[in-house]
């Protein structure tokens, strides 16, 4: 559970990477060290950075920097790919079509998942039906984002083996339910609240990534780890651009640009840059039913806290009552 935690911690995870397809590599002193870090921050906060994720640095930056050109385009230009419930909650979104706890969100943005084939999980995947919108332009945008999306899932499927390690679970009980968010240099907008109600900033340090664990998370560990509140308040007279990739039970992503207001971003399922946003979504079983872990349950004194959930249910949920279609 969250504490009154003051920062957000840093963990190197570049032992962890380097063992990761060991299969002694719990034993290894460098690896129990990144476990242990995971462990406590993933309990105290639910949020970290990390770096000596192998991911480059020139990557991270031309993933920017496309964004911005995308959201440079003129307006009618972007209206070409908008989102609606008849692309499957994919394309473009203008202001105000975002909603949080009922308010609009003043942010832009592109929403992108896995693309489902008509009846590929059945009646509950329908409402994301359909193919992504990728814009024309910039003309590499589509090549580097799915390249981008194969990077994150490695690294997010290596961070996730270290959590199941901190928990005593099986290395792949853990597919899914982590968010990577790649932020602006040069302006601190996201704030995480702790305990105590206080807003903690996450300032952003080059060359890392933004964790936070996910909803998903926090049942299957039956609240060993919990997702936390968190926001997003640009005061900078400039856009922001973040982007943020969720590996979770099935897989999304998203390109959002935020303008310069109070922008509240739930726990997940969307990946945000706030100003200009990119959101990934890494899903990989639409049906999955998400239950507390037996060996959570024990460590929590034994008690199940949280009813089951079904993965897609709860993201179609999401999507529906947080887009508002406008004319």
């Amino acid at each position: 559970m969250a504490t009154a935690f003051d920062s957000i911690p840093l963990i190197d995870i570049s032992p962890l990477l380097a063992k990761w397809d060991d299969p002694n590599m719990a034993q290894d002193q460098g690896v129990a060290e990144v476990v242990r870090q995971l462990d406590q921050a993933c309990r105290e906060a639910g949020f970290f950075y990390v770096k000596g994720h192998g991911i480059p640095d020139s990557v991270i930056e031309e993933v920017r920097n496309v964004t911005y050109k995308f959201f440079s385009l003129p307006y009618e230009e972007k209206l070409k790919i908008k989102i609606s419930p008849a692309t499957g909650y994919r394309g473009y979104q203008r202001i105000g079509e975002n909603i949080t706890k009922g308010i609009p969100d003043i942010h832009e943005a592109i929403d992108c998942y896995r693309e489902v084939k008509p009846g590929m999980f059945g009646a509950l995947s329908k409402p994301l039906e359909g193919p992504n919108q990728w814009p024309i332009n910039p003309p590499n945008i589509k090549q580097l984002m799915e390249e981008y999306i194969r990077m994150c899932t490695d690294l997010s499927r290596k961070i996730m083996l270290g959590i199941a390690l901190a928990l005593g679970a099986s290395a792949d009980a853990f597919e899914g339910l982590l968010t990577l968010v790649n932020q602006d240099d040069d302006k601190t907008a996201l704030e995480v609240r702790n305990l105590s109600g206080e807003w903690i900033l996450a300032p952003p340090i080059h060359g890392t990534f933004v964790c936070n664990i996910g909803d998903m998370l926090k049942i299957l560990t039956n609240g060993l780890y919990e997702s936390t509140l968190h926001r997003v308040i640009n005061n900078s007279p400039k856009y922001r651009v973040s982007v943020a990739y969720f590996y979770e039970v099935y897989i999304s992503c998203s390109i959002n640009a935020a303008s310069f207001d109070h922008l509240y971003f739930p726990p997940p399922p969307l990946l945000h840059w706030p100003f200009l946003n990119s959101v990934f979504r890494e899903q990989t079983n639409f049906d999955a039913a998400i239950e507390p872990l037996d060996i959570c349950i024990k460590r929590t004194g034994g008690t199940k806290k949280f009813d089951g959930a079904v993965y897609g249910k709860h993201l179609v949920s999401k999507v529906q009552t947080n887009f508002c279609e406008r004319r």
